[in-house]
């Protein structure tokens, strides 16, 4: 089981519950094709948006397997709120989770989609207990794949035309981190 103190601090940011107050700023991260331009959906109307703000609302912590954390990342300076990070748990058995991040586009290229998912791996690892955790990606989203490997993370697998999507084939890109692989970047 996973419950966080909230909220989880960086350097630069707070990762925190999502909050119905949040509507305004989330609706103007994911009303955006080029945020959206390579998840599952597009972009979301201001309803679709408090529909996904009411379902965040519930996922602050991590009983059993199928159970995710979607967290708010805000700058610790203002407060402001500048994206989401995802830690998923998909296999009791196997010990696997899964992280994901979407920030908006003016705060990209900061390292704040790195700092905010370490965060994630320590969580995975740390507390929750985890062997494996997989990023997985669009392979056209190069920026993405830089970031996981920034982290330590290691790119197992590129499949071709793995899932249609929004229209498309599209690509998908794995990397992976072990539990064994994290001890040693973080303790030596």
């Amino acid at each position: 089981m996973l419950r966080p103190a909230y909220p989880i601090t960086t350097r630069r940011l707070f990762l925190r519950p999502f909050a119905e107050d949040d509507l305004d700023a989330l609706f103007k991260i994911q009303s955006r094709e080029d945020v959206t331009k390579y998840l599952y959906w597009g972009p979301r109307t201001r309803e679709e948006v408090a529909q996904a703000i009411q379902d965040r609302l519930l996922m602050t912590e991590i009983e059993e397997a199928g159970d995710k954390i979607v967290l708010a990342v805000a700058l610790r300076e203002t407060g402001e709120l500048i994206g989401d990070v995802t830690l998923g748990w998909h296999s009791a058995e196997h010990l696997g989770g899964e992280i994901g991040y979407t920030l908006h586009p003016d705060h990209h290229g900061k390292g704040y989609a790195g700092e905010a998912a370490v965060q994630l791996l320590r969580l995975g690892f740390e507390e929750l207990g985890l062997h494996r955790i997989v990023g997985r990606l669009d392979s056209l989203n190069r920026p993405s794949g830089r970031v996981l490997e920034r982290l330590g993370m290691r790119h197992e697998a590129h499949l071709r035309e793995n899932e249609f999507v929004r229209g498309r084939w599209a690509d998908e890109t794995i990397y992976a981190m072990l539990a064994d692989e994290w001890r040693d970047l973080t303790e030596g």
